[in-house]
C-alpha cells in the first residue's frame, strides 16, 4: 500500500491511528462473528488497549452518542405521532429502545475509535507507514 490515508479514512474504516493501516476490530459489526478489540495492530505491533481499563472511557464516549441517538429518535417519533401523551408514550419508548438496540455494535465500535482517534493524545500518527 501506498498514499496518505487521511485521519477521516481511518475513523471510518476502523484503523490502528498510529499506522492507519491495521483494522482495530475482527468480526463485522453486524452479523454472525461477534466484534472483538484486538490487543495489538497487526500492521505495525501498537498496543491498542494503552493500559488496563482503558476501554472504560469508551463507555462515556458511547453514553454521549446514545443521548444523541435518542434525542433524534425522539424527534423524528415527535415528527410522525406527534407529540408526547398517554397515547404516543409507547410509541416513542419502543422507538427509542429499538434504536439503542440496533445501534448498540454501532456504539461499541466508533465510541472506542473515536476514544482512540481524537481523545487520546498518548497514540499519535506516524506518516512513515505510507511509505
Amino acid at each position: 500500500m501506498s498514499g496518505k490515508t487521511s485521519k477521516l479514512s481511518a475513523i471510518v474504516h476502523c484503523k490502528c491511528p498510529h499506522c492507519r493501516r491495521g483494522d482495530i476490530f475482527t468480526g463485522s459489526m453486524y452479523g454472525w462473528n461477534i466484534q472483538h478489540t484486538k490487543e495489538i495492530c497487526s500492521y505495525c505491533a501498537q498496543r491498542i488497549e494503552i493500559e488496563p481499563g482503558y476501554f472504560y472511557a469508551a463507555m462515556y464516549v458511547s453514553y454521549a452518542m446514545n443521548v444523541i441517538e435518542m434525542l433524534f429518535a425522539s424527534f423524528i417519533t415527535y415528527l410522525i405521532f406527534g407529540p408526547l401523551t398517554d397515547e404516543t408514550f409507547w410509541h416513542y419508548l419502543i422507538v427509542i429502545f429499538a434504536g439503542c438496540f440496533i445501534l448498540y455494535p454501532f456504539n461499541y465500535r466508533y465510541s472506542r475509535i473515536i476514544l482512540l482517534h481524537i481523545l487520546s493524545p498518548n497514540i499519535k500518527y506516524k506518516p512513515y507507514y505510507d511509505k
